[in-house]
């Protein structure tokens, strides 16, 4: 037992690490493959059965995944980013405002569509507006990053995280909504002014003319597409179920296309699908050595919602966890103790919150961060360090006053 036990830390670990680094020099195989291998290896070893490494896999986020991802790939087909950069860069008389703008969609939109997805077809309309305005390129991509992981915060769609917790809390969306959304809110509005801090000396006084990106936009199209997708959110708020209100809309733009959908289910990140059901399997096979029960059981009685210190004491264990095996392990490793620590639904939307927050840390702290980095380096190498210095006392300031809030509109609620 003890010798089944090191093998699946060691395969834990070199899981870990495949994540953690970009590409090693011994095995550069990226990073959904890394997962993939430790889940390979989980069965192989004998820690889980296939039928449990299937059953350890939450198709309910695998799924709702994919049809945010699908919506969002019809948004990009009608135009939607360039049109909605468009209109804004009609309001933008400075750069500094534009810098504002870009935080501001980034945040808005991460909070009903994936974050991911977002910053995957937002940084090129970006990068494009830099290039023609010849704006200093770095702070447009960390607003469109930190923006994206704050705003995702708000909602149990904005991230895959935040799905995950949906499916296992039973958590509405609107209550979510109700407790995250204001933090998120707060936290974004502390980042814009920090972008203004940080950035705003470096930005030319005027934004010349004729920097919007060239694109013709199908009026029919893109009304179709932004009309489901508000179907969509309203269908969310509703309380109806997530992952078949967002299939459902996915499924009427398909219709509506009246075309074969292979080349749209192309640009899908099927990757990050494998990566996240992958992830499921790794930390379900080192469950079952208990390791993650008994490091619970010891840090617990130091934890806890109700005492400064224990909020304090959680609030860094699960930014700095999420910085060291990335927030999704995170969630799944934590999540299942959550009610030893106080009110489970408390724990939940903390849980959803400070993990997310923690994606902006460093600029491995989230795949949104990542993707940012990997669409704009043929334009710009944004460095670990240059994202950092903005990163670190973004989620500081973001988390000290966030957190509380959450917890003084739960505590209101309950009075009330």
């Amino acid at each position: 037992m003890v010798a089944m036990n090191s093998s699946i830390y060691a395969v834990f670990l070199l899981t870990y690490v495949l994540i953690a680094s970009r590409r090693l020099s011994l095995l550069p195989i990226g990073r959904p493959a890394g997962a993939l291998l430790g889940a390979v290896l989980m069965v192989a070893l004998g820690a889980l059965s296939p039928e449990e490494s299937y059953r350890s896999i939450d198709h309910n986020t695998i799924l709702l995944l994919f049809a945010t991802m699908g919506i969002t790939v019809y948004l990009e087909k009608a135009r939607f980013f360039e049109w909605l950069t468009r209109s804004i860069l009609s309001l933008c008389r400075t750069p500094l405002i534009l810098l504002m703008a870009t935080a501001l969609i980034s945040g808005v939109l991460s909070a009903f569509v994936v974050n991911d997805t977002v910053c995957l077809f937002l940084t090129p309309v970006v990068l494009s507006v830099c290039v023609r305005a010849k704006l200093p390129i770095g702070p447009y991509l960390i607003a469109v990053a930190t923006s994206a992981n704050i705003g995702s915060a708000a909602t149990l769609v904005g991230n895959p995280q935040n799905m995950i917790i949906g499916s296992f809390s039973g958590l509405s969306f609107a209550e979510f909504a109700f407790y995250s959304a204001p933090a998120a809110a707060l936290g974004l509005v502390i980042n814009m002014v920090l972008l203004c801090l940080y950035y705003g000396r470096r930005l030319p006084s005027v934004l010349p003319g004729d920097t919007a990106p060239t694109a013709s936009v199908e009026a029919r199209r893109l009304g179709i597409a932004l009309s489901v997708t508000a179907g969509a959110i309203i269908g969310f708020f509703q309380g109806y179920h997530l992952t078949y209100t967002a299939l459902s809309a996915l499924m009427v733009l398909i219709l509506t296309e009246r075309n074969d959908p292979g080349e749209l289910f192309s640009k899908i990140d099927w990757s990050l699908l494998l990566f996240f059901c992958s992830l499921f399997i790794v930390v379900a096979g080192l469950a079952k050595t208990g390791i993650i029960l008994r490091v619970w059981t010891v840090s617990a009685p130091h934890l806890g919602f109700d005492t400064p210190l224990g909020l304090v004491l959680f609030t860094g264990l699960m930014t700095i966890g999420s910085n060291l095996v990335s927030n999704v392990p995170m969630v799944l490793m934590a999540g299942p103790h959550l009610n030893t620590l106080g009110p489970e639904t408390t724990g939940w939307i903390l849980l959803g919150f400070i993990t997310t927050i923690a994606g902006n840390f460093t600029l491995l702290g989230s795949v949104a961060n990542i993707i940012v980095a990997e669409r704009a380096k043929g334009h710009y190498p944004l460095g670990f360090f240059e994202y950092l210095r903005f990163g670190l006392v973004s989620t500081v300031l973001v988390l000290t006053s966030g957190v509380p809030l959450i917890l003084i509109l739960m505590a209101h609620r309950s009075i009330g």
